[in-house]
């Protein structure tokens, strides 16, 4: 029985997660490396419970039930005493994983479940970091997570039965769908997505079109509810260009190699919303209403 959850990473996929099972009724450990981040993580959730109750689908009890259920930590070994599951959602960094997991395998009791909400990186490889690589598996939510229905549940190479089908069933008292996937290089979702996202940059890169043109043409032309270009802007081009990345290694197949626009953005530290600057100009609104002003003709 899983009641007990630990997040690690209080960003916009860990609160996200975090406020997913702290609204579902679990107890949550919310872990940062500073205090600042996790008291802006618990000021998102408190915004996003408000933006629900607006909406008429929650009420102040439930909020406060909600935030009730989450207590934040600083440190791991404070919060992984008595963890059912832990959940990492950090940046996606192989390294970086690869630690927290050594250090989540040795603090967390043995039946604890450890999984990563990693978007592309391989479940068997980040196991092979612990000595439960049975009970290694990855939750990849999708952004924003209390909206999202989807959640991938990947099975690493050793990942057990048993480990599978908790993870896979507990999913649905969160009240997502969750889908079976196996361990290759980004998965089902960004396996799709990403070079989509790639190629919309390199018809930018040619000429071909415009930012709002691109993004115009698969909003109307093929019903998707925001553009490529938008969407890399919202999950961020240093995010999309770190699964390229993991992908163009995993497979060694040109396709998935990053345009080189892309690198140069996020080289110069044009990230999408998160900086303020991306393919839009999020400087007045976070809604992509003005394009960015190396893009305009």
């Amino acid at each position: 029985m899983i009641k007990n959850i630990v997040v690690i990473g209080a960003g916009t996929m860990g609160n996200g997660i975090a406020h997913t099972f702290a609204q579902s009724g679990f107890k949550v450990n919310l872990v940062d490396v500073s205090q600042d981040a996790l008291d802006r993580g618990l000021k998102t959730i408190t915004t996003n419970l408000d933006r629900i109750i607006a909406k008429g689908n929650l009420t102040e009890e439930q909020k406060a039930e909600t935030l009730g259920n989450i207590t934040t930590f600083t440190a791991l070994n404070d919060a992984a005493g008595s963890a059912d599951l832990i959940v990492e959602a950090a940046t996606e960094n192989l390294d970086l994983k690869l630690k927290i997991f050594g250090q989540m395998d040795e603090l967390a009791p043995a039946n604890c479940i450890l999984a990563t909400n990693t978007s592309s990186i391989s479940i068997t490889k980040i196991a092979a970091a612990t000595k439960r690589a049975d009970k290694v598996i990855g939750m990849h939510f999708m952004n924003p997570v209390p909206i999202m229905k989807l959640v991938e549940i990947i099975k690493g190479y050793s990942t057990s039965k048993e480990t599978f089908d908790s993870i896979y069933e507990m999913s649905k008292t969160l009240g997502k769908v969750p889908v079976e996937v196996n361990d290759y290089p980004g998965f089902v979702a960004n396996r799709i997505l990403m070079p989509m996202i790639n190629e919309s940059i390199e018809t930018l890169y040619n000429g071909v079109a415009g930012v709002e043109e691109i993004d115009t043409v698969m909003k109307l032309g093929m019903a998707h509810p925001m553009g490529p270009l938008q969407l890399a802007d919202f999950i961020g081009l240093d995010v999309c260009l770190a699964i390229l990345n993991v992908m163009y290694d995993g497979f060694k197949n040109p396709k998935y190699a990053p345009n080189p626009l892309l690198v140069n953005m996020v080289t110069a530290g044009k990230l999408g919303v998160k900086s303020g600057e991306g393919f839009y100009d999020y400087s007045e609104s976070k809604k992509a209403e003005k394009v960015s002003k190396m893009f305009l003709k």
